[in-house]
């Protein structure tokens, strides 16, 4: 069967987190407890959010829109991972395997993004926050969502764009637990340096101008959160920030460590292991570290289960 970029290669082989016997399935049954721990948690923070009112604020805004594409962001990768544990051969079409490209670069992305507009909200709620509900209203933070999306779908089409242009011929397994960037770049038997370059580009793009706004919003804060004369109202305003904090080392140093950096540098199997943390772990824990760090969530659950209970 022919394909319209001149590959040969139909199908791919997922070869997985690992190739050990011993290891597959106690790795299954700690996947698939993480993934159901994230898919659970984001929901139910989706669901508290929509419920309770007093959720309704910028900031809740962008956690609702941040645990959605957490859960799908998981869904994407983890389902396919854990077939990799139980299955011989775990084979995944060529369009299937550029469709999982694509949709994990455009959730990631737009998680970057997600994240910084996060950042300039906490930003504006502590340095102007006499003019929160002006420069964060309803319209601003649409504003905010729109161009993470539109930047991320613009991005992962650039990506996934450049990998259709390479051809596979003979080999076909992918030396990883999804369809990612770098191990399908090492099955190509054309070059890869314009996507090596593509890669670099704009993943320093997304990566570098998030983090540079993020931390120039934060220095602004902690210069904010420092004058303040009350160690309580520096707790409290420190507090709201350290979550977000968490997530966004946890994010982008992971990101930062795959691929911004030479792809001759580093193995492949040191790429799956600091992967887990962006594709697994960081889904996992954004819901936790923002609900139980969390007083305005503990209250709308605990109202939520008077309710039900």
């Amino acid at each position: 069967m022919a394909l319209t970029n001149g590959s040969m290669v139909t199908e791919f082989v997922i070869l997985g987190l690992t190739v050990k016997p011993e290891l597959q399935i106690p790795l299954f049954i700690l996947f698939l407890v993480t993934y159901i721990i994230t898919s659970l948690a984001n929901l139910a923070l989706i669901i508290l959010i929509v419920l309770n009112s007093h959720l309704h604020t910028p900031m809740y805004f962008f956690l609702f829109n941040l645990s959605f594409i957490d859960l799908c962001y998981s869904s994407v990768i983890t389902p396919k991972m854990l077939m990799s544990f139980l299955l011989e051969k775990n084979i995944i079409s060529y369009m299937g395997c550029m469709t999982q490209l694509y949709f994990f670069c455009f959730f990631a992305i737009s998680e970057c993004y997600l994240l910084t507009s996060m950042a300039y909200d906490r930003y504006v709620a502590i340095c102007n926050p006499l003019l929160y509900n002006v420069a964060m209203s309803p319209k601003v933070c649409s504003y905010l969502l729109l161009g993470s999306y539109l930047t991320a779908f613009s991005d992962a089409m650039i990506h996934t764009g450049c990998v259709l242009r390479l051809s596979f011929c003979n080999r076909n397994t992918i030396n990883h637990y999804f369809c990612d960037l770098r191990p399908l770049f090492q099955l190509s038997c054309t070059s890869t340096f314009v996507n090596e370059m593509e890669v670099f580009i704009v993943g320093t793009k997304d990566v570098f101008v998030s983090t540079a706004i993020i931390f120039t919003s934060y220095g602004f804060v902690l210069s904010s959160i420092f004058q303040l004369n009350s160690t309580e109202s520096r707790f409290k305003a420190f507090s709201t920030c350290s979550s977000h904090i968490i997530a966004v080392l946890l994010f982008f140093g992971s990101l930062a460590l795959i691929y911004l950096k030479p792809s001759r540098t580093g193995s492949l199997e040191e790429g799956k292991i600091f992967s887990i943390l962006y594709t697994t772990v960081v889904p996992m824990m954004n819901p936790l570290i923002y609900s139980l760090r969390n007083k305005d969530v503990k209250v709308a659950l605990s109202k939520t289960l008077s309710r039900i209970f």
